[in-house]
């Protein structure tokens, strides 16, 4: 481990050159960091770790059962993290930190719970060269622990109040890293067909609300949840387990809808700052203006992707509904009510692309979206401000 009082020496972590990058927080329950999903044969460089405020670094054991690697960090690693530190476990894309007291191993896992593993799996599938900052917690302070991060750009949360009863949440905290400091922030609607607009994780008009959208093969097929959010996304994947090294389970739910959907937006950020040399992250008002993207002529704010993702979004035919699915059909009217501006997957990342460049412009929305969002977002700007 290197803390403060110990000193890091230029053999262990070199500073070379490392490129265009993107940081996601996942804010959930822990991380398996153990799993070789997570494994990255590079390393960070000091630079990164700096400007993530890292203070410990915890080289962690490779060999054996996660339950044998967990005993052999144990003492070094895992005995010694406190509420105030941001850990590095080297050797993977992961770095975490646990601000909120009383867990009983800080930023693991619990052992009868893996849906952080899941949502920061969810992350990595859609950008696999996404730089990891994960939070656990599910308090204001949790979520401002990276909201207060720099060079944090995404910020995803699944999880708020059950059937999106209309009760304070996280919406103020959400509020700072979107309006004070620039970030994105998708958040999960309910799994129930609940309005995600009064959801204070999905509903605050700075946030992008994040439904489910049933898959079958590799078409999405029905929806599934939240009616009336921004979007809706992958609802079913198949994700890295929290209790070993290499299992996956196929697991549903808007909770990994959500964490998909800030991966897709973290490809779209990073393929960008690679076209304009952009070595920095973040869209700090002081550093970096409050631009994700600045860099050769080119200034792009988190606006600016927002509009590109709801031109790019689309409604499936509700001719793909099977009536035995036990999933519901998208209405041919109003969509919008369903699925808000329209499915996002892997499909919409290059049309936005070419769009913020310039290259290829997308088509404005039909009139009656259009009016059909204005007003969802009017309703949303009118509850929670």
């Amino acid at each position: 481990i290197i803390g403060d009082d110990v000193p890091v020496f230029e053999e262990e972590i070199v500073d070379e050159p490392f490129g265009p990058y993107t940081v996601v927080a996942p804010i959930d329950t822990g991380i398996n960091v153990y799993h070789n999903h997570f494994i990255m044969n590079e390393s960070y460089p000091q630079s990164l770790l700096d400007g993530l405020n890292v203070t410990m670094i915890c080289d962690i054991t490779t060999e054996g059962s996660w339950q044998e690697r967990y005993e052999a960090d144990k003492e070094d690693c895992w005995d010694l993290i406190s509420p105030s530190d941001i850990v590095w476990f080297k050797g993977t894309r992961i770095i975490g930190t646990s601000p909120d007291n009383g867990t009983d191993i800080p930023i693991l896992d619990d052992p009868q719970d893996g849906h952080g593993t899941a949502v920061t799996g969810a992350v990595l599938d859609a950008n696999p060269e996404a730089v990891i900052f994960f939070v656990e917690g599910f308090s204001d302070a949790a979520v401002l622990a990276a909201a207060n991060q720099p060079l944090v750009d995404i910020i995803t949360t699944s999880f708020g109040p059950i059937g999106s009863v209309p009760v304070p949440g996280i919406e103020d905290a959400t509020k700072v890293a979107v309006v004070q400091n620039k970030k994105i922030h998708a958040g999960a609607a309910d799994n129930s067909p609940s309005p995600a607009v009064q959801d204070s994780t999905a509903g605050p008009p700075w946030s992008i609300g994040v439904s489910g959208y049933a898959e079958e093969g590799d078409d999405q097929k029905e929806t599934m949840s939240g009616s009336y959010p921004d979007i809706a996304a992958d609802w079913t994947q198949i994700l890295p387990n929290h209790d070993d090294i290499d299992g996956y389970h196929e697991t549903s739910g808007t909770s990994f809808a959500t964490p998909r959907t800030a991966g897709l937006l973290s490809k779209i950020i990073l393929t960008l700052r690679f076209d304009y040399n952009d070595f920095s992250s973040g869209a700090d008002p002081v550093l970096r203006s409050g631009f994700m993207i600045q860099g050769d002529g080119m200034n792009i704010s988190n606006d600016h992707l927002r509009d590109a993702l709801n031109l790019s979004a689309w409604y499936p035919s509700s001719s793909t509904w099977d009536p035995l699915s036990g999933t519901m059909p998208i209405s041919p009217v109003a969509p919008c009510s369903q699925v808000g501006w329209g499915v996002v997957n892997e499909s919409n990342v290059q049309p936005i692309i070419d769009h913020l460049r310039g290259d290829t412009e997308m088509s404005q929305r039909p009139s009656d979206v259009v009016m059909c969002m204005e007003a969802n977002q009017a309703i949303r700007e009118a509850y929670w401000t």
